[in-house]
């Protein structure tokens, strides 16, 4: 399978591009396409739950640290719940169902939205995180540099 995706730019090139942070508005464009944060030109997800570990284009980390996309549970929740309650406040003032119907659709919804909205939280995510600390961050840069010089 052939790629239009150029070879990602050297380290100094990552760390002078992304030293500044990017409009948020940018960043949750690319993110509901699920396209890289930080350039918008890849794809984050291979498969439905299966992200890629780094950009193709640029190279950004995905998955920065362990426990990072921890972070994305609190964007899926906090839709899930918003949405849950706008809806059982829609169908309790609406009154058209029943107690019980309620119960189910919103249990059925709040069991099958999350699984879809998973991509779109953690791609929110590391939009959000790339707004306010942009990859590399310095740590990042010190251990790719360090990583390039153990590299034979």
């Amino acid at each position: 399978m052939s790629s239009n995706l150029q070879p990602g730019p050297t380290i100094d090139d990552r760390h002078s591009v992304h030293e500044a942070s990017q409009p948020i508005g940018r960043l949750q464009q690319r993110a509901l396409r699920l396209k890289c944060p930080a350039c918008g030109r890849a794809p984050i997800f291979r498969g439905w739950f299966a992200m890629y570990d780094a950009c193709q284009a640029c190279g950004r980390r995905f998955n920065r640290d362990a426990g990072y996309l921890l972070g994305s549970i609190y964007f899926n929740y906090g839709v899930t719940a918003l949405l849950v309650t706008i809806m059982y406040f829609a169908m309790f003032f609406g009154d058209v169902l029943t107690d019980m119907q309620r119960l189910i659709i919103l249990t059925t919804f709040g069991i099958l939205f999350p699984m879809w909205f998973f991509r779109y939280a953690r791609a929110l995510w590391i939009a959000f995180d790339e707004h306010w600390d942009p990859w590399p961050n310095e740590s990042e840069l010190r251990q790719m540099q360090r990583e390039t010089q153990h590299t034979p």
